[in-house]
C-alpha cells in the first residue's frame, strides 16, 4: 500500500510538473506571437514614416495636387476630402448599425416569438449582415455606382461615396455593437427594470454605458476602414484633386491618392509623404473618438 501511494504522489508531481512546462511554454508562446506581431506593425509604420517625412514640407501639405504623370503638387485637398468622407460615412453608419444592434439584441426576441414570419426576417437579417461583412469593396463600389452615380444621378461626389462607405462599413459596426450590447450582464437589465425604469430608459441609461467601448472599438474599426480603401471610392468618389465644395462634387481620398501617384505617376517619394500622413491621420482620428466616445460614455451614466 506505502509503494503504491508513493507511486501515485511521484506520478502527481510529474503531471504537476509537465503541466507547469505546458503552462509555461503557452505564456512564451502567446507573448512570442504578440511581440511579433506588434513589432511587425511598428516596423512598417516606423519605415513608411521615415521614408515619407523626407518630403513634408510646407509646400507638400498645403498645396493641392497639380494632376498629371509628374505627380507635382501636395496633399492638402485630400487631406480635407478623406476627412469629409470619413465625417459623412460615420454620421450616416453609426445612427443605423447602433439602431439596428439594440433592436436585434432588446427587442428581436421577444417579437419573433410572437410571429414565425418575423422570426424568419430576423434571422435573414443576421445571416445577410454576417455575409456582407465579407463581401470585397470593390462589390460595395459597383453597387454604389449603378444605385447612386448612374441610377439616382449624384454623379462622382462625396455623396455618392458616403453612401457607398455607409453600406460597406455598416455590417461591422452591427456586428461590433450587438456583441458589445451582449456582453452587458441580464442583472443590469433587471435591476433597473424592477425600479420602475421603462425599456428604453434602461437602453439608453444602463446598457449603452456599459456597452460603449465594445461599440466605439466597431465604430474605430470601421473609420480605419473608410481611409484605406481604394477600390469602392474609385468607382464612386472619382478622383478630382479639387477640393469639393458641396456633397455633390468629386474628390480624392487620401489612399486614392497614393494609389495614383504609385500607379500612375513617377512620384513615388511622394507617395511615400502621403502614406506616412495616411497614417498618422489615422492615428489622430482614432484618438479623437475615442475621447468623444469617453465624454458620450460620462454624459449616458450621469458623469462629468
Amino acid at each position: 500500500m506505502e509503494s503504491e501511494t508513493i507511486i501515485r504522489l511521484s506520478k502527481n508531481k510529474s503531471n504537476q510538473r509537465q503541466a507547469k512546462l505546458i503552462q509555461q511554454l503557452g505564456y512564451i508562446l502567446v507573448w512570442a506571437c504578440g511581440f511579433i506581431a506588434i513589432a511587425a506593425v511598428f516596423w512598417i509604420m516606423s519605415y513608411v514614416l521615415l521614408q515619407g517625412i523626407r518630403v513634408i514640407d510646407y509646400e507638400f501639405l498645403f498645396t493641392r495636387p497639380a494632376g498629371g504623370v509628374s505627380g507635382e503638387g501636395g496633399i492638402s485637398t485630400t487631406v480635407v476630402s478623406t476627412v469629409y468622407l470619413v465625417v459623412l460615412t460615420i454620421a450616416m453608419a453609426t445612427p443605423l448599425g447602433i439602431g439596428a444592434a439594440i433592436y436585434l439584441v432588446e427587442y428581436a426576441g421577444e417579437v419573433s416569438k410572437e410571429s414565425k414570419f418575423v422570426a424568419f426576417l430576423i434571422e435573414a437579417a443576421r445571416t445577410g449582415v454576417e455575409i456582407l461583412a465579407g463581401v470585397p469593396s470593390i462589390v460595395f463600389g459597383l453597387f454604389g455606382f449603378a444605385l447612386f452615380v448612374l441610377y439616382l444621378r449624384f454623379g462622382f461626389s462625396l455623396l455618392s461615396a458616403s453612401l457607398s462607405g455607409a453600406a460597406l462599413v455598416l455590417p461591422t459596426i452591427i456586428r461590433t455593437s450587438e456583441e458589445a450590447l451582449l456582453t452587458v450582464p441580464r442583472s443590469y437589465r433587471e435591476g433597473s427594470l424592477s425600479l420602475g425604469a421603462t425599456r428604453w430608459h434602461t437602453i439608453y441609461n444602463v446598457v449603452l454605458p456599459n456597452a460603449m467601448p465594445g461599440i466605439v472599438t466597431g465604430v474605430v474599426l470601421s473609420v480605419g476602414r473608410i481611409i484605406a480603401e481604394t477600390a469602392i471610392f474609385w468607382v464612386t468618389l472619382g478622383g478630382s484633386f479639387y477640393l469639393p465644395r458641396t456633397v455633390m462634387h468629386s474628390g480624392r481620398s487620401l489612399a486614392l491618392h497614393v494609389y495614383m501617384l504609385a500607379s500612375e505617376t513617377r512620384a513615388f517619394d511622394k507617395a511615400m509623404g502621403t502614406a506616412a500622413i495616411l497614417i498618422l491621420t489615422i492615428i489622430v482620428l482614432n484618438l479623437a473618438i475615442n475621447l468623444i466616445s469617453r465624454g458620450i460614455s460620462k454624459r449616458l451614466a450621469g458623469g462629468k
